[in-house]
């Protein structure tokens, strides 16, 4: 588990920005309660707890990692996967926001917006794919159910 965490949204939300950073520039934002500061607030607090929620019911629920060598046994639509099919990627979304806010980057928010890019490519091509083919009619139902990334109003309720 920690070697997928690791891996995956360290280098995402760390790595990557860092070696942006370096060879880009950045100024933090001013500390006073300003709107920048509390949008950079908000973002990394809201990403930080849908991300580490999400991968605790991957962990708890799904018997499995966020990593593709330990994929999930069940398809998980509670907590916040019912409302949105891509939780995890929307936490890792606002948490790089809030680091595009702190550091005052133009380039963080390239980097943002070729990553959202990349993986709304990704999932329709490939994981979601493989996610039918792992759960089939039940994923269908829950795909034709729950949006992608922008969250509906009220919780899918999986029909019995």
């Amino acid at each position: 588990m920690l070697k997928a965490f690791f891996i995956l949204p360290f280098n995402v939300l760390i790595t990557v920005p860092t070696i942006i950073l370096f060879f880009c520039g950045f100024k933090i934002i001013d500390f006073s309660f300003s709107f920048p500061f509390v949008l950079m607030l908000f973002c990394s607090i809201f990403g930080f707890v849908l991300m580490v929620w999400t991968i605790s019911l991957f962990v708890s629920v799904g018997k499995g990692s966020l990593a593709p060598w330990n994929p999930i046994d069940k398809l998980i639509i509670s907590g916040p996967y019912a409302y949105v099919r891509n939780p995890m990627l929307l936490g890792v979304f606002f948490l790089l926001v809030g680091e595009a806010v702190l550091f005052q980057s133009v380039a963080l928010w390239w980097y943002l917006a070729i990553f959202i890019f990349i993986n709304a490519v990704y999932f329709p091509l490939f994981e979601e794919k493989d996610l039918l083919k792992r759960y089939g009619e039940e994923y269908t139902l829950y795909k034709n159910n729950v949006p992608r990334f922008i969250p509906r109003i009220t919780p899918y309720k999986r029909e019995k």
